[in-house]
């Protein structure tokens, strides 16, 4: 038993001090562009608000849970624990449909002035700032139940059932009402996630349609004699499949886990 938390231990810290060197280099590379003068694009504001997003995770899921595998299991304070649990959601989901509407953006930056899109391409922009705000407030209003039913496993309220996460707890009254509240909270959440997840699958499949296109109508133009190599499209179209189902495949482990 010691050497399986043990090993828990070690993934939950390597997970969690990749997470925290990979955010400090993108800071560091925008700190550098700074003061070199490059001038920021629309999407670059989406990376520092998923920066943001993944810090709030790593600080309030990955550092505590990494201490509580290690022996540090319990916050004193209520209000400490409450703030954990939501500070994790809202990145959580943040960081989620910070990824949904960098895909959208994407998809609207690389549709060709002919299509459907072609408005959007010019005014996208300027709805930038309020969309990142709008997926910053509906998360902290979707998860605003969190805090309610999260304690301090130091608390003195023993009359119900605890759900122990290693440093705080969760009231649990009665198996009706645990099961009434999972479920109506999972739906909620659900549909979110699922909302982001669908918008992110559209988005992929739509740029492999755009770049396919493209691919198709320039094929023409371009010399035989680089019909061998992998044209543009293609690596891009690669990277495109490689990024979703990575992507796909995390989050499913992450809700099953």
């Amino acid at each position: 038993m010691a050497s399986s938390f043990l090993i828990i231990g070690m993934i939950i810290l390597t997970q969690t001090v990749v997470g925290i060197l990979g955010n400090f280099s993108l800071v560091c590379s925008y700190i550098i562009l700074h003061f070199l003068g490059y001038r920021l694009r629309s999407t670059d504001l989406i990376f520092k608000h998923l920066i943001v997003a993944n810090s709030l995770v790593l600080l309030s899921k990955g550092v505590p849970h990494t201490m509580a595998v290690f022996g540090w299991k319990h916050i004193h304070s209520d209000f400490g624990c409450k703030l954990l649990f939501f500070l994790h959601r809202v990145g959580r989901g943040v960081s989620i449909s910070s990824i949904c509407l960098l895909s959208v953006s994407q998809v609207i930056t690389i549709s060709p002035w002919n299509s459907r899109w072609a408005v959007l391409k010019v005014k996208a922009p300027k709805y930038m700032v309020p969309s990142i705000f709008l997926c910053w407030i509906l998360q902290m209003l979707v998860n605003v139940i969190f805090p309610i039913y999260i304690n301090s496993k130091m608390s003195d309220r023993n009359n119900t059932s605890n759900k122990d996460f290693g440093y705080c707890s969760t009231i649990l009254t009665d198996q009706k009402s645990r099961n009434a509240r999972h479920t109506s909270s999972a739906a909620l959440l659900l549909f979110a996630d699922v909302l982001c997840l669908g918008l992110m699958l559209w988005a992929g499949g739509s740029m492999v349609l755009i770049l396919y296109r493209h691919k198709q109508q320039v094929q023409h133009i371009r010399r035989t004699d680089t019909s061998s190599r992998s044209s543009p499209e293609s690596r891009a179209t690669k990277s495109i499949l490689l990024l979703r189902s990575t992507f796909v495949y995390f989050y499913i482990l992450s809700s099953i886990c």
